[in-house]
C-alpha cells in the first residue's frame, strides 16, 4: 500500500502484520492427505485453499465437547483423595501431592506444548495429545503403585492442553464477526469440564470404586479421539520459518512488550483470584454458622455455577456486536456488583450467596470471552502463544486467590475476605480504564480513536477511510 493511501487511513491505522496474518496458500501447493504420514485424512477435512472450511454450530459444539472432557482429566482426582489414601494404604498428606502434580504438569504443558499450535498442524497435535492422554489414563486405572500413579498424573497434566490448541484454532476458522460467539462455546465447554469432573468423580467414586472413574475417562477420551479424527479440519502449520525456541522466545516477548496483553493479563490475574477465592471459601462459609449445610447441599451450589456456564454462549452473541472493550467493562462491572452483594450479605442470607454465585460465574466467563477475543486478534499467526499467556495469567490468579483467600477467611472471617476480593474487582476496572476502546496497539495509555461502542459503526468508518486506497485487511476485533 502506498504512503499516500496509508495517510488517508488516519494516524492510528495498524498495518496488516499488526492485526492479522493470513497463510499465503498457493492452489498448486501440495497439502497433506494423511495424518502422521500414515492415517488417511477424510477428504472433506483435507485443507483446500480454494474451499475454506465452514465453521458451523456442529463443529463449534464439538470443540466445546472436546474441551469439556479433556480438561476434566485434571480434576477427577480431587473428590477421590480419601479413596486413594485407602487404596494405596498411605496418609492423606501423601495423596494430597496428586492434584499438585497434575497442576504442575498442566503448567509445563501450557509453557512448552501449547505454543506448538503456532508451529505445527493443529489436527495432528490434537490427535496426538488426546491419544497420549487416553493411554496414560489406562495406567492410572490399573496401577497399584502410588509413585507410578503420581508420575502418570504429572504426565497427564502435561498432555491435557488440548483446549488451548482448540481455542486459537477456533479463532482461526471462525469469521471475525462471529469470533466471540465461537470462543464463548469453547470456553464454556472448558469451564463445564472443571465443574462436571468433580460431580462425576464424586458420584461414581461413592457408589463404585475410584478406578471406575478412570475407566469412564478412558471411554470418553476415546470418543473424543474418534470424534476429532472424523470432524477436526486439517489446517496448515503457521510460522514455517520459525523454530520451536524462537516461538518460545517470541511468547515471552509478547508477555512484556504488548500493552494490551499486559493489561488483560493483569485483569485476568485479579479476576481469577477473586473467582477462585469465592469458590474455595464457599465451603467454609456454608459449612459454618449460620448455615451449617451438609456436604451434599454445598455441592448443589455447583449446579448454580453450571447454569451460569450455559448462559455464557448467549452473551457471546452480544459481545460480537460490541467493541470488545465495552463487553469487558460491562462484565467487570457485573463482577464488582456481584462481589458487593456477597460482601454485604453473604454470611447473613443464603439468597445473597446464590445471587453472587450466579453473577460471578456469568460475568467472569463473559469477561474471559471478551478479553480472549481482543487478545487473539492482535496476530493470527501468534494466537496459540497469546492464548497461552492468557491461561498462564489465569493460572497465577487461581493460585493467588486460593492461598490468600483461604488465609484471610480463616484468620479474619468471610467479610474481610470478600472485601479484599471487592477491592481486586475495583482494581480490575481501574486497569481497564487506563486504555480506551480504540487505543492504538503500541500505546500504553489513552483514549485516542474515540469512544464508539458499536462494532458495525467502527467497520463502516474503516471502509470509508480506505476510500480510493482499496481494501484494508483489518481484523475488526483488534
Amino acid at each position: 500500500m502506498s504512503p499516500s493511501n496509508i495517510e488517508k487511513l488516519g494516524p492510528h491505522y495498524q498495518p496488516p502484520e499488526a492485526t492479522t496474518e493470513k497463510i499465503v496458500a498457493s492452489p498448486e501447493e501440495s497439502w497433506p492427505t494423511k495424518d502422521f504420514g500414515l492415517i488417511p485424512i477424510p477428504k472433506r477435512l483435507q485443507y483446500d485453499p480454494l474451499k475454506p472450511f465452514h465453521f458451523g454450530i456442529f463443529l463449534n459444539v464439538s470443540f466445546g465437547f472436546a474441551s469439556t472432557f479433556t480438561v476434566a482429566n485434571l480434576y477427577y482426582c480431587q473428590p477421590l483423595l480419601i479413596e486413594f489414601s485407602k487404596s494405596f494404604d498411605v496418609t492423606y498428606e501423601e495423596v494430597s501431592r496428586i492434584p499438585t502434580l497434575i497442576q504442575a504438569g498442566y503448567l509445563v504443558g501450557l509453557l512448552l506444548i501449547s505454543p506448538l499450535g503456532d508451529l505445527v498442524r493443529r489436527r495432528q497435535l490434537v490427535l496426538l495429545l488426546v491419544a497420549i492422554s487416553t493411554t496414560l489414563t489406562i495406567g492410572l486405572a490399573v496401577t497399584k503403585n502410588l509413585r507410578v500413579f503420581e508420575t502418570l498424573s504429572f504426565l497427564i497434566g502435561v498432555a491435557n492442553v488440548t483446549p488451548q490448541i482448540l481455542m486459537p484454532l477456533a479463532a482461526d476458522l471462525a469469521p471475525p464477526e462471529r469470533r466471540a460467539s465461537v470462543l464463548s462455546v469453547v470456553i464454556s465447554g472448558l469451564v463445564l469440564g472443571v465443574l462436571i469432573a468433580r460431580v462425576l468423580a464424586g458420584v461414581i467414586g461413592n457408589f463404585t470404586t475410584w478406578r471406575a472413574v478412570y475407566y469412564m475417562s478412558i471411554g470418553v477420551q476415546s470418543l473424543v479421539l474418534i470424534g476429532a479424527y472424523l470432524v477436526l479440519p486439517d489446517y496448515p502449520s503457521k510460522n514455517r520459518d520459525m523454530t520451536y525456541f524462537q516461538i518460545l522466545f517470541s511468547m515471552a516477548k509478547y508477555a512484556v512488550t504488548e500493552p494490551l496483553v499486559i493489561q488483560v493479563a493483569v485483569i485476568n490475574i485479579a479476576s481469577s483470584a477473586c473467582f477462585a477465592s469465592f469458590w474455595v471459601t464457599l465451603t467454609f462459609l456454608l459449612g459454618g454458622p449460620p448455615y451449617y449445610y451438609s456436604t451434599l447441599k454445598i455441592g448443589l451450589f455447583g449446579l448454580v455455577g453450571m447454569l451460569g456456564v450455559l448462559v455464557v454462549p448467549f452473551s457471546g452473541r452480544l459481545i460480537d456486536k460490541l467493541v470488545p472493550w465495552y463487553a469487558t467493562l460491562t462484565a467487570t462491572g457485573l463482577l464488582l456488583v456481584s462481589q458487593a452483594v456477597q460482601t454485604a450479605a453473604g454470611g447473613i442470607n443464603v439468597a445473597a450467596v446464590v445471587i453472587a454465585c450466579f453473577g460471578l460465574d456469568v460475568a467472569r466467563q463473559a469477561q474471559q470471552v471478551s478479553m480472549t477475543t481482543r487478545v487473539l486478534s492482535i496476530s493470527s499467526a501468534a494466537r496459540a502463544r497469546l492464548n497461552a499467556i492468557l491461561i498462564l495469567s489465569l493460572f497465577i490468579g487461581q493460585v493467588m486467590g486460593t492461598s490468600v483467600g483461604t488465609h484471610i477467611f480463616v484468620q479474619h472471617g468471610w467479610r474481610a475476605c470478600s472485601l479484599l476480593m471487592l477491592a481486586l474487582q475495583a482494581f480490575s476496572i481501574v486497569v481497564l480504564l487506563l486504555r480506551g476502546p480504540h487505543c492504538p496497539r503500541k500505546r500504553w495509555f489513552g483514549y485516542e480513536g474515540g469512544l464508539e461502542a458499536r462494532k458495525r459503526v467502527v467497520l463502516e468508518r474503516e471502509k470509508s477511510r480506505s476510500g480510493e486506497g482499496g481494501t484494508v485487511e483489518h481484523d475488526p476485533e483488534a
